[in-house]
């Protein structure tokens, strides 16, 4: 058995972790709010410009973006993995990363090419080692992400995907239910599908300056690009859910673990007054 000194001071170690995951677990819900705010405030524009988009996808059908042509024979694959710069959030980045590797096997076993974005420290760094084509990136998001630093990594993959370079582009992150809750998801942003649009309400007509093909593609850019920010700000609010969640069992274990060692500590302490005690008295018996 460990002394009793050697046990004070683990004791006051694990304290000291304590303080600080108790801190960390603070600072995680009132980021958390932010988030969800921030999250909820970018779903309204997100479902304005789907049904815009819906809309003008159906009301010009003699021209065609490429953006929603279906291209026969997929040889190629890019994958926008979204992550959090920061890890101390339990199993998040795990689970959306299993999940990405878990696709990208299957289309390697399709014979198809993969290129990766990656947005996040923990995806760059996980998709370097595993020796994934990276074509683009984005880290330091920070708290706040803004739309124009998730445009350049965006547009990469979006003049790969017009150029023929890549043949459809899918997304992964974590999507944000609620504060127990956040599953990981992969979806296809290119081609769009008919669900990702939606069903356009009625029979609309545009008149369009200065004409339907500049104002049908700038429209779907911005589209894809309030797809990708919607799925950031979820994974941003996910992350300090998951991140508060941790951090309030890592505090709950400390706390276990420190009665733990008060617990041995005191059997430690009671066991050298007896041995005292013992000696005493058998001195004491020796003398007389």
């Amino acid at each position: 058995m460990a002394g009793s000194k050697e046990i004070r001071a683990k004791i006051k170690s694990v304290e000291n972790t304590r303080k600080i995951t108790r801190a960390m677990e603070m600072v995680a819900a009132a980021k958390m709010r932010k988030a969800q705010e921030r999250m909820r405030a970018a779903r309204p524009y997100a479902e304005k410009i789907r049904a815009v988009a819906a809309h003008l996808s159906r009301a010009n059908p003699e021209y065609k973006h490429p953006f929603l042509v279906h291209r026969d024979g997929v040889k190629n694959v890019g994958l926008i993995a979204v992550t959090s710069d920061k890890g101390l959030c339990g199993g998040l980045n795990t689970n959306v990363l299993r999940l990405a590797v878990s696709r990208m096997k299957a289309w390697e076993g399709e014979g198809k090419g993969i290129l990766v974005c990656p947005i996040g420290n923990k995806g760059l760094g996980f998709m370097t080692r595993i020796g994934a084509k990276v074509k683009s990136h984005m880290t330091g998001l920070g708290d706040t992400p803004h739309i124009e630093r998730l445009i350049g990594a965006v547009k990469v993959m979006l003049d790969a995907y017009v150029n023929g370079e890549i043949d459809a582009i899918y997304l992964s992150y974590n999507r944000f239910f609620n504060t127990m809750k956040q599953e990981p998801c992969v979806e296809q942003l290119l081609p769009l599908a008919g669900e990702q649009l939606g069903t356009a309400e009625g029979n609309w007509d545009y008149i369009y300056e200065p004409d339907a093909k500049l104002v049908i593609d700038e429209l779907l850019v911005r589209y894809i690009e309030s797809l990708v920010y919607q799925s950031v700000v979820e994974n941003m609010a996910s992350e300090q859910s998951a991140r508060m969640v941790a951090m309030k069992a890592a505090s709950d274990n400390a706390k276990s673990v420190i009665a733990d060692l008060k617990l041995v500590y005191n059997k430690a302490r009671q066991a050298a007054i007896t041995r005292e005690i013992s000696e005493i008295v058998s001195g004491a018996a020796a003398v007389g």
